[in-house]
């Protein structure tokens, strides 16, 4: 080994100022252990363990060993930005003197997470119109799209990585389209741009990178089609690991609607003959609208004829589009073709009724009826293409439920005849779950129902916020209930004389939301599935959690309901299995939102009553984080206005990175700069210094100006830090926050 384990851990923890944990160091041998040949690993590693650095630093030890980089896959754009932005810098300057150099790093995503500078240019056909092609100044009548589309040509002249998460703040989905391609439209090596390409840079760079930081869905797609879009590896880590199923699922999930066929058919118009398929787009609209809802099991006939229709006269276009010569491809022609393709590969994916797939009908505001068919199981797919030729470290901190690794197996294909060998390993957390938090049931609430919130649980969210004093996440189970809780708390608190704001996930992108809920205290954000898991926010600003209703699956969820019919069938109990499993492990994760360090407070209130009362309510409970459990509705509403009365300042929220070509910070990435995290802005300071913490130490007015005194002066951080009677690194810390730099030598300043 390159150098010795512990060493490299005591090192790495030291380099991003945290302290070295027992779960850790237990997590780090064990990953190094599952390396070294002894097959996979499943680790639940709870908040606070320092999971990352437990990944990471064997990780690096392996690609120093055998030459070859490992792959980090993660669920969430937070955790990517975590690891790309904050630990893999700090960890590379710190484990250099024991390595020889310092380890390197690269971001990878799909396609469509980066500018197109062909498109830019007009290589490609509008989107829309006002797009960025066509908007050639700012002009106070063009409406917010125009807006956009020209603050990102702004944005382009200046990026070194066109990666779409250094935007800040975000933009439309819509915007976004005028200025990328998805993989299918793109025109490969035959680009006249491939050498400027943003997409071709990140991944080229990847490849002599010690590790590779990408997501669920671009690892999957990669292992399953054989692209090679990642640099050949042998270790593979899969954070956020309970999410992998469903991301894998979602990435191989198809879906055919007639505007997609109507569209394929208006793009391709201009170079082929497409009336046929615009007429097969009508007759496939009138039969999917008198489809009822739901899980179909088998094809009707005239959705069978509809679905023939689509796939032949696709077929047909298909072929007068193929360009004469690889020279003719030109933008407007890929576009077509991948939109034909599209539809005509979707329309033979159902009509081949593959014996795992489930299709079914379901209906969207804007797009009508919508036809979709998934795998009801991507176990054997994980087993065969992810687990086969590498060793796999899978881990969150829920993996384990009802006691056991084995529901989670399953659904990884280690469990049955010919499943890899495999270990599970339950590190724990830190933290003290009992002392540090409450788990408030609101038993006197009505049991939810099908038609919207009850006014009593309005009611309830709106004392609990109020004592609180914002400082509250709101985990809803669909979006209509966020919308609506949003919009009445709106109204009820619109003469607040605190200025309590909610925001809806939706309104912004979520990491913009996250980070504006993150910097005030009084600000409350309301949203679905994607904050019940990758949210961070420590400190004061997350004090309560709000989760409205168990998170069961719809019961009329196609793969849901498809999974436990399956398990019925074999003789085990379907709803168990899946229903009650999949609302545990969302509100493990859910619950987790609150307690991020050691010094977090709060309260996480379920409004569902079914949590007290319900046969599987026990199974769901021990599924939790051990808080203190209550259903004193009095008592938990004078804890919250004592922890709001008490509470510290929010902590400051980083901006997004400036990033270089390989998605890592710009200039680190290669290990050849400083260890400074470039911003989009100053950090902020908190309002007030006397209750800012950093470290541990609050630190005084008085503290601060003696600071800014020192720097002016050109002491050094010795001579600061024995003045203030402080260690070092607290001291640099808080020079950070406040925007100061030492100097070489003492200035002088005039009045």
């Amino acid at each position: 080994m390159a150098a010795d384990l512990s060493a490299l851990l005591h090192a790495a923890v030291e380099g991003v100022g945290g302290t070295e944990r027992p779960g850790q160091t237990r997590m780090a041998e064990a990953v190094q252990e599952a390396v070294g040949g002894k097959g996979h690993l499943l680790v639940q590693a709870g908040t606070g363990t320092g999971k990352s650095l437990a990944y990471l630093v064997p990780a690096v030890a392996h690609a120093f060993d055998t030459g070859r980089p490992a792959i980090v896959a993660t669920a969430t754009l937070a955790l990517q930005a975590q690891i790309v932005d904050r630990d893999m810098p700090r960890v590379a300057e710190a484990v250099a003197p024991l390595l020889g150099r310092k380890p390197t790093y690269a971001l990878v995503k799909g396609r469509a997470n980066y500018l197109c500078q062909h498109k830019l240019v007009g290589g490609f056909p509008d989107e829309d119109e006002g797009s960025l092609l066509s908007v050639g100044q700012v002009d106070s009548g063009m409406g917010r799209l125009g807006a956009e589309v020209v603050r990102l040509r702004e944005w382009a002249e200046v990026t070194e990585s066109g990666d779409r998460d250094e935007l800040f703040p975000g933009v439309s989905q819509r915007a976004w389209r005028q200025v990328s391609v998805t993989a299918h439209e793109c025109l490969g090596s035959k680009c006249p741009l491939v050498g400027d390409c943003f997409v071709e840079r990140a991944r080229e760079a990847a490849k002599d990178v010690d590790v590779v930081v990408t997501n669920h869905s671009f690892m999957a797609i990669d292992a399953f089609e054989g692209r090679q879009m990642l640099p050949e590896h042998d270790l593979l880590v899969v954070d956020e690991g309970h999410e992998l199923v469903d991301r894998v699922t979602s990435t191989i999930t198809d879906e055919l609607t007639a505007s997609m066929i109507a569209a394929a058919a208006k793009k391709a118009g201009k170079l082929a003959d497409t009336d046929q398929v615009t007429e097969a787009s009508t007759f496939f609209q009138g039969v999917v609208d008198e489809l009822d809802d739901g899980r179909l099991t088998g094809l009707p006939d005239g959705l069978t004829l509809a679905l023939e229709r689509v796939r032949d006269t696709t077929r047909a276009v298909q072929s007068e589009l193929k360009p004469p010569s690889p020279q003719d491809n030109d933008g407007a022609r890929q576009v077509a073709r991948a939109a034909i393709d599209e539809v005509n590969e979707n329309a033979a994916r159902i009509l081949e009724q593959r014996e795992l797939d489930v299709a079914w009908v379901g209906r969207d505001p804007r797009r009508g009826s919508v036809l979709r068919v998934a795998p009801m199981s991507v176990a054997m797919l994980l087993r065969d293409k992810v687990f086969e030729d590498r060793t796999v470290i899978m881990t969150s901190a829920t993996l384990e439920l009802g006691g056991s690794f084995d529901a989670v197996a399953g659904t990884l294909g280690l469990r049955g005849e010919g499943s890899p060998s495999w270990t599970g390993l339950d590190v724990g957390s830190p933290f003290d779950y009992p002392r540090q938090a409450m788990a408030y049931v609101a038993k006197q609430l009505p049991p939810p129902g099908r038609d919207g919130m009850a006014p009593q649980t309005m009611d309830e969210i709106e004392a609990l916020v109020r004592a609180a004093g914002g400082r509250t996440l709101g985990l809803f189970s669909s979006t209509r209930a966020a919308v609506a809780a949003a919009e009445v708390m709106r109204s009820r608190f619109a003469d607040d004389p605190r200025g309590i704001n909610f925001l809806c996930q939706g309104e912004d992108q979520t990491a913009t939301l996250v980070r504006q809920f993150a910097s005030d205290a009084a600000t409350c954000l309301f949203g679905t599935l994607s904050l019940w898991q990758g949210v961070d926010v420590p400190g004061s600003a997350c004090q309560l959690v709000i989760i409205d209703r168990i998170p069961f699956p719809r019961p009329d969820d196609p793969l849901a309901s498809a999974r436990s019919q399956a398990i019925a069938k074999m003789g085990g109990n379907g709803f168990m299995a899946v229903s009650a499993t999949h609302a545990a492990l969302r509100l493990a994760q859910g619950a987790g939102r609150l307690v991020r360090r050691s010094d977090d407070r709060g309260i996480v209130a379920f409004l569902d009553s079914r949590m007290m009362t319900a046969r599987y309510a026990g199974f769901l409970q021990k599924s939790l984080p051990p808080f203190w459990p209550t259903t004193d509705r009095t008592m938990v509403l004078a804890a919250l206005q004592r922890l709001d009365e008490t509470a510290a300042d929010p902590l400051p929220v980083h901006q997004p990175a400036l990033r270089g070509v390989t998605g890592a910070l710009e200039g680190t990435a290669m290990g050849d700069a400083d260890d400074a995290r470039p911003v989009a802005e100053h950090t902020p300071v908190a309002r007030s210094p006397r209750t800012a913490v950093t470290g541990g130490h609050a630190w005084t007015d008085e503290q601060d100006a003696e600071l800014r005194d020192g720097v002016e002066s050109g002491c050094t951080l010795e001579e600061l830090a024995d003045h203030l009677e402080l260690a070092p690194d607290l001291v640099t810390a808080r020079m950070t926050l406040l925007g100061l730099e030492l100097s070489d030598a003492p200035t002088m300043s005039f009045d």
